[in-house]
This record gives C-alpha cells, sequence and structure tokens, in this order.
C-alpha cells in the first residue's frame, strides 16, 4: 500500500504546498498530491499552484487567521524557489 508521505515524495510538491491545494480544491490531501503533480506537467499548471496557494491566502487574512496566511506565504514562497518558472509566467508578481 502506498502511504501519503510516499505520494509527497513522488509528486514533487511539499506538505505544506499539497495543504493548500487541498484546501482550494476542498479535497483530501492524497487527492490534492495527485491534482499537484498533474498540474506540474501542465503548460500554465504552474501558474495555476501558485495562483491556488494565493487565494488561500486571501482568504486567511480575510478571516483575520494570520498563522495560517503565514503558513501559506511560507509555502508559495517554497514554491517560488523550487519552481522560479512560476513568477516568470504570471509576469513576476505573486497576485497578492
Amino acid at each position: 500500500m502506498i502511504s501519503f508521505q510516499d505520494c509527497v515524495a513522488l509528486c514533487g510538491l511539499t506538505e505544506g504546498e499539497i495543504a493548500a491545494i487541498a484546501e482550494h480544491e476542498h479535497v483530501p490531501e492524497i487527492a490534492a498530491a495527485i491534482l499537484g503533480q498533474y498540474l506540474l506537467r501542465q503548460k500554465n499548471g504552474n501558474r495555476d499552484l501558485q495562483q491556488m496557494i494565493v487565494d488561500d491566502i486571501r482568504a486567511a487574512l480575510l478571516c483575520k487567521d494570520t498563522v495560517h496566511a503565514a503558513r501559506l506565504a511560507s509555502a508559495l514562497h517554497h514554491f517560488h524557489t523550487t519552481y522560479p518558472h512560476s513568477m516568470a509566467a504570471s509576469g513576476g508578481r505573486s497576485g497578492l
């Protein structure tokens, strides 16, 4: 049986990035890992993943949940570090 940790290792995203996808799409984290891996292979997938995290940050800030927003911002920063071309696809702006 494949574990969640196996999925994390295989999909190319961190647990924080996967959690942001799961939150945005309202799906279990295992499904979010699969979706994330799929999107990483799509032409505009990195941009779409970035936008999901940005949307989650906005939602957290609207709820005044700054701790959660900070965790998501950390995930976004890691995503940009790992996939720097996602910034280029958005004109260098994260959309916040």
